[in-house]
């Protein structure tokens, strides 16, 4: 089986933001063709599937401007620079919905749209939920709420829940089969 690579010529930083940069890089290819490639870097993010001790799972309703209109989606975050997933995902689920878990396990790393960026997302499972206190981001505005995993599960059928992120992890739970 041929191994497909393809091995950075140039590179260049074309924009720095505060959450992504973009970089323009050429790149040569396994036929020794040269060519353009445009990537975002992205610092990767953290995704829970929290179930309640009523086997409901919890879901976050917010705006995201990208988008332009409101998602349901699985708690998740960004990861700061440097910060380890199994502690960022631990800060989103008590930021986002005030709830610590006594049980994680993590089920899967993903990349969100390999084409082009390099957001690599980490996807866990946590049970044994404890309430705490909501502490979210500065601008940050969403509702929590819990539902059955059936319900879940219907709203991605019915295409109410569109977040692929959520829509993996959901894969993952098997919340299909409930």
């Amino acid at each position: 089986m041929v191994k497909y690579t393809e091995t950075t010529i140039s590179s260049e930083i074309i924009y720095q933001g505060k959450i992504v940069s973009l970089k323009r890089d050429f790149a040569k290819l396994v036929d020794g063709q040269e060519k353009l490639r445009e990537v975002v870097i992205h610092p990767g993010g953290v995704v829970v599937a929290a179930f309640t001790e009523n086997n409901e799972l919890l879901l976050v309703k917010q705006y995201r401007y990208p988008a332009q209109e409101e998602l349901i989606e699985l708690p998740a975050g960004k990861l700061e620079p440097g910060e380890n997933p199994d502690e960022a995902i631990k800060r989103e689920l008590e930021e986002e919905c005030g709830f610590m878990a006594e049980y994680w396990e993590k089920l899967a790393a993903v990349y969100a749209t390999p084409g082009f960026c390099t957001e690599k997302l980490h996807l866990y499972k946590a049970h044994g939920l404890i309430p705490t206190k909501r502490n979210l981001d500065d601008g940050e505005f969403l509702d929590y709420f819990s539902l059955p995993v059936r319900e879940v599960w219907n709203l991605v059928v019915e295409g109410k829940i569109k977040d692929a992120k959520s829509v993996a992890l959901l894969g993952l739970v098997g919340a299909n089969k409930y």
